[in-house]
C-alpha cells in the first residue's frame, strides 16, 4: 500500500513539474499583444452633435463609456490622438483661459496627443496661453509630443519668448516613452504640409515631415533599446492626411521605415480598413468623436507587429454616458456661459428657431457646384447683421464652403449649434470683416467659384445681394456667363468693373481672397482695399473687423443667430429652397461658349486657330510633295 502510494505521489510531482516546464516554455512563445485606442479632429466636440437628419453622435461621456469598456477588456489598452483636439464648439472660448480640451483629455485618460493646425487659430499666443492655464490648472494632462512644427528658437527670425517658456512649461517634445504591460511605445508627431498651408499665421517652424520622421524613429528606437533593452511599437500621430487611400501620410509610410502605426488626421477620414504600406499600418476615425479607433496589436519576440483587430466603434445615441464626464462638461457649459456668451445676451442651450427643412450637410455642401440653401442663409445673416451694426449699405456677402463647419440640424436649432456651424477663425471666433474690392475683383470673385471649385471643393464661394450663372463646358477662368448685384429691394443691377463695392466676409475666408493670385498662378486677382481705394495686406484686415454702435466685433456665429432670432421662432420659408441667385449649368452651345468672352477664351481660341492653320499648311505641304513625285514619274 505504501508502495503504491510513495508511485502516486512521485507520479504527480513528476506531473507537476512537466506541466511548468510547457508552462514556462509556452510562456516564452506567447507574444503580447496590445490595444491602442484613437481619436483624432475632435475639435472641441464635448457635448453630443446632432447631424441634419437628426441623428445624434459623439460625446465626451459617451466617448468614456467606450474608453472605459475597452479598458476593461484591456487594462493595459493606451490612448492617443491626433491632433485638432480644439476649434468647433462654444467651449473653444475658455481656449486660452482654462485650456477646457487638454483638461478633459487628461481627465478622459488620454496618453498622448500632437497639435493640429486649429490649434493655432488663436495664433502663437493663444497657443502659449492655453499650454499654460493647462499646467496652472494642476489637473492630470496628456503628454503632447511635435517634431517638426515648432516655435524659432532665440536668436532665430520670429522668436517669442512667451510661446517657447509655454512649449517648456508643458513639455512639448519631439516623441515619448510609455510602457504598458512590459511592451514599450514610442509615441511621436508629425505635421503636414497641408496643415502648415492650413495655419498661416502660426509662428512655427515647419520642418520637412519625413525628413524629420527618419530622424525622430532612429532616436526613439536607440533609447529606447538603450534605456529598456526593447525594441519599441512606433506610433506616429500624423496631422497629415489620407485621401482615397492616398494622400500625404501614404507617403509617409512609403518613405519611412521603422514606423508600425501611423494615426492618421486632418482630413476627417473613415477608414474602415486599415491601409498596410509595406510594414506600417494607417488609421483613420473621421472626426467630432464619431467613433472611437481600436486596434490589438500582436508584437513577437523579434518585434514583428501585426494586426488582431482594427475596429471603430461608433459613439451615438445607443452609447451610454459616464456619469463623471458629463458632470464635467456641465460645469464648463457654465464656465462658457458665465465668461463669453453673457457677453452677448444668449445661453449656450437657448433655442434661436425650429427649423423643418432637411439642409445639407457639410460633405453635400462641398461635394457639386451648385446653390445652397443653407450657405445662402449664412451669407444673408452677414449682410443683414453688417448692415444692421453699422447702418450702412453692404452690396455683398459671402461665405465660403471651406469655412463652414457644420450644417444646421431640423428641429430646434441652438446657439451651440450656430456656433458649431460657424465657429472657424484666426486668433477670432470668425469675425466679420468689411472691406471694398472693384467690380472687375467682384467678378474675379465669382470666376473662383466657378473654376477653382472642381480643382479644390472648399473654394466652392457662397453669395448674398447677387446673382449669377456659369457654363461648366466653357473656358477656364471664363465661366461665368451673367452676373448682376441684386439688391435688397429685389431690384438688379448692372456690375461696374471701376466701381467699388462692399463687401463683407469672416476674417479667414478673407485672408485666402487675398491670396487668390498667387494661388492662381497670376491669372486672377482679387485685392481688398480701403473705402478709398488703397490695397490692403492680410495683416491689416485685422484693422477692418465688423462692430457695433457699443464697439463690439461682429462674430459670424452671432450674425446667423441673431438673424434666426428674428424669424420669431420658425425659420424663414425662404431657405426651403433655393431662390436662383446661382445657376449652374452645362451647354455645348456655341453662343452660350462664346457669350461674354475674356481673354482666356480668345488666347485659347487663337491658339486653337493656329494649331488648325498649321495641321492645313503641312497637310498641303505633303499632298503637293506627292503630287509633285507622281509627276516627276
Amino acid at each position: 500500500m505504501k508502495s503504491i502510494f510513495k508511485k502516486l505521489v512521485s507520479l504527480s510531482l513528476a506531473l507537476v513539474f512537466i506541466l511548468s516546464l510547457s508552462v514556462g516554455i509556452f510562456a516564452t512563445e506567447k507574444d503580447d499583444t496590445v490595444t491602442v485606442l484613437f481619436t483624432h479632429d475632435l475639435h472641441s466636440h464635448l457635448l453630443p452633435s446632432v447631424s441634419e437628419s437628426g441623428e445624434e453622435y459623439g460625446g465626451y461621456a459617451r466617448l468614456m463609456h467606450a474608453i472605459g469598456e475597452e479598458k476593461k477588456k484591456e487594462p493595459n489598452a493606451i490612448l492617443v490622438d491626433a491632433g485638432d483636439f480644439s476649434m468647433g464648439s462654444l467651449f473653444q472660448t475658455a481656449y486660452a483661459k482654462s485650456a477646457i480640451e487638454l483638461r478633459i483629455m487628461g481627465e478622459m485618460g488620454y496618453d498622448v496627443t500632437t497639435f493640429g493646425n486649429h490649434e493655432y487659430d488663436y495664433l502663437g499666443g493663444g497657443l502659449a496661453s492655453m499650454l499654460n492655464a493647462a499646467v496652472a490648472s494642476g489637473d492630470r494632462l496628456p503628454y503632447i509630443v511635435e517634431a517638426n512644427y515648432l516655435p524659432p528658437e532665440k536668436g532665430e527670425e520670429g522668436y517669442k519668448a512667451v510661446v517657447n517658456e509655454a512649449f517648456e512649461a508643458y513639455g512639448v517634445r519631439d516623441y515619448v516613452i510609455i510602457e504598458r504591460g512590459d511592451v514599450y511605445f514610442a509615441v511621436f508627431g508629425l505635421f503636414g504640409v497641408d496643415a502648415d498651408d492650413c495655419a498661416p499665421n502660426s509662428g512655427m517652424i515647419f520642418k520637412d515631415p519625413a525628413e524629420t520622421a527618419k530622424k525622430t524613429v532612429e532616436a526613439a528606437t536607440a533609447e529606447c533599446l538603450e534605456k529598456y533593452k526593447a525594441d519599441p511599437v512606433v506610433i506616429c500621430l500624423s496631422h497629415g492626411g489620407t485621401e482615397n487611400g492616398e494622400g500625404e501620410d501614404f507617403d509617409l509610410a512609403a518613405n519611412v521605415e521603422g514606423i508600425d502605426l501611423i494615426i492618421s488626421g486632418h482630413t476627417h477620414t473613415k477608414l474602415e480598413e486599415a491601409i498596410k504600406v509595406g510594414d506600417t499600418y494607417i488609421v483613420s476615425a473621421e472626426d467630432y468623436g464619431k467613433y472611437l479607433g481600436a486596434i490589438d496589436l500582436t508584437v513577437s519576440d523579434d518585434g514583428k507587429v501585426s494586426f488582431e483587430r482594427y475596429e471603430l466603434i461608433p459613439i451615438n445615441g445607443d452609447t451610454p454616458e459616464d456619469k463623471n464626464i458629463a458632470t464635467l462638461v456641465e460645469s464648463y457649459k457654465k464656465d462658457v456661459e458665465d465668461n463669453y456668451l453673457s457677453d452677448y445676451g444668449v445661453t449656450f442651450d437657448q433655442v434661436l428657431v425650429n427649423n423643418p427643412y432637411n439642409f445639407e450637410n457639410v460633405d453635400e455642401i462641398k461635394s457639386t457646384q451648385h446653390e445652397s440653401p443653407v450657405c445662402n442663409l449664412y451669407s444673408d445673416a452677414y449682410k443683414w447683421a453688417v448692415e444692421k451694426a453699422t447702418g450702412t449699405t453692404v452690396d455683398v456677402a459671402l461665405t465660403a464652403a471651406g469655412v463652414v463647419r457644420e450644417s444646421l440640424p431640423t428641429g430646434d436649432i441652438t446657439t451651440s449649434d450656430v456656433f458649431s456651424a460657424a465657429s472657424l477663425g484666426v486668433g477670432t471666433e470668425g469675425e466679420l470683416i468689411a472691406v471694398y474690392v472693384t467690380g472687375r475683383d467682384l467678378r474675379n470673385a465669382l470666376e473662383v467659384d466657378a473654376s477653382v471649385q472642381p480643382l479644390m471643393n472648399s473654394a466652392q464661394l457662397y453669395f448674398s445681394g447677387i446673382e449669377y450663372s456659369f457654363n461648366q463646358n466653357r473656358m477656364i477662368f471664363n465661366k461665368i456667363d451673367y452676373a448682376m448685384l441684386r439688391r435688397n429691394d429685389g431690384s438688379l443691377e448692372k456690375i461696374d468693373d471701376e466701381k467699388l463695392y462692399c463687401v463683407v466676409t469672416g476674417m479667414y475666408a478673407g485672408q485666402m481672397l487675398g491670396s487668390v493670385k498667387e494661388t492662381s498662378m497670376g491669372l486672377l486677382e482679387i485685392t481688398p482695399r480701403d473705402k478709398d481705394g488703397n490695397p490692403l495686406s492680410a495683416d491689416e484686415l485685422v484693422n477692418y473687423v465688423v462692430r457695433d454702435s457699443e464697439g463690439v466685433p461682429v462674430k459670424e456665429w452671432f450674425a446667423i443667430s441673431s438673424y434666426l432670432l428674428e424669424m420669431d421662432g420658425e425659420m424663414d420659408e425662404k431657405y426651403s429652397e433655393t431662390d436662383g441667385r446661382k445657376v449652374v449649368y452645362k451647354s455645348l452651345n456655341p453662343v452660350k461658349l462664346l457669350r461674354g468672352a475674356n481673354i482666356f477664351t480668345y488666347v485659347v481660341l487663337i491658339l486653337i486657330t493656329v494649331i488648325i492653320g498649321v495641321i492645313v499648311l503641312v497637310t498641303l505641304l505633303i499632298v503637293r510633295r506627292v503630287k509633285r513625285k507622281k509627276f516627276a514619274k
